[in-house]
């Protein structure tokens, strides 16, 4: 049976389908352990935050490009919706992050002797109370985003 792999990942970045060399999203979530008396004793929740990285070529850079070039700046570039999605004939991957902000992070890394194509690292945090999705399943509990979404 085929599974899903790395390279079976496309990914959209709101509207645009961006061919991405490498992305990640990452999730910190603080719910901890409360103690009574030094013993374990339940848990509350605490803040959550998503982010991750996405490395573009220049071929994805001029399509991102347009938008920037549309708003009038990179930093006016709304923050965007982006789906990591995978599929085989029994295997499906849907991971959805919303309300993405964009930061540049790595925007040239020159080295003559290399023979790599260039790379546009993006820096994104998630700004969205919609948060993510795992496979159409909400992340966060509905208790938590009520009166946010």
């Amino acid at each position: 049976m085929k599974r899903i792999s790395n390279n079976s990942f496309s990914f959209s970045l709101g509207d645009f389908k961006l061919k991405a060399e490498k992305a990640s999203l990452s999730i910190e979530d603080n719910r901890k352990a409360v103690k009574d008396g030094g013993i374990p004793n339940g848990y509350v929740d605490g803040e959550v935050s998503a982010s991750g990285d996405i490395e573009i070529d220049a071929a994805s850079m001029a399509i991102l490009g347009e938008s920037a070039k549309a708003k009038g700046s990179w930093q006016e570039i709304e923050p965007v919706d982006l789906l990591f999605y995978a599929k085989t004939a029994k295997e499906e991957e849907k991971i959805k992050a919303f309300g993405c902000l964009l930061n540049f992070s790595d925007i040239v890394e020159y080295d003559p002797t290399s023979d790599k194509k260039a790379i546009t690292k993006i820096s994104f945090e998630v700004t969205s109370p919609n948060f993510v999705r795992i496979n159409g399943i909400p992340y966060l509990a509905k208790e938590r985003t009520e009166g946010l979404v």
